[in-house]
């Protein structure tokens, strides 16, 4: 049944299924032109494309959480304690481990940015700051 909200035809469809199949099933982009694969990540790129950036974990340093943090949060945020922060973050779908971090958080301690509440996250403080 077809109900007409569909973006592309049946037979454009079928051409897209048949340039995926070559990516399907060796792994690896298959085209001749090399500048239409896509890019590769670059070693200063956060760490996002490896699954969401989570303190605590290996790879989740200080930069990478405090950018994880203002990317969802922004700066109409703070200043805001850790339980009014983990409610943003839970609001606007960041991911568990993230939200889960700011609710161990002392609740009396207020944050007024996301420096100051990365440090805190990630157990990490800045040398001859505050």
């Amino acid at each position: 049944m077809q109900r007409g909200s569909d973006r592309m035809s049946v037979y454009r469809d079928e051409e897209r299924k048949h340039e995926l199949q070559g990516l399907l099933r060796s792994g690896h982009p298959t085209r001749l032109e090399e500048w239409q694969d896509p890019e590769p990540a670059a070693e200063d790129d956060p760490q996002v494309w490896g699954g969401s950036v989570a303190p605590g974990g290996g790879a989740a340093s200080l930069e990478t959480v405090r950018l994880e943090l203002a990317r969802i949060l922004g700066r109409g945020a703070f200043p805001a304690d850790a339980a009014q922060l983990a409610g943003v973050l839970h609001r606007r779908n960041a991911p568990d481990a993230l939200v889960d971090a700011l609710r161990t958080l002392p609740r009396r301690e207020r944050y007024g940015n996301v420096q100051e509440l990365a440090e805190a996250v990630t157990g990490t403080a800045r040398h001859g700051g505050r």
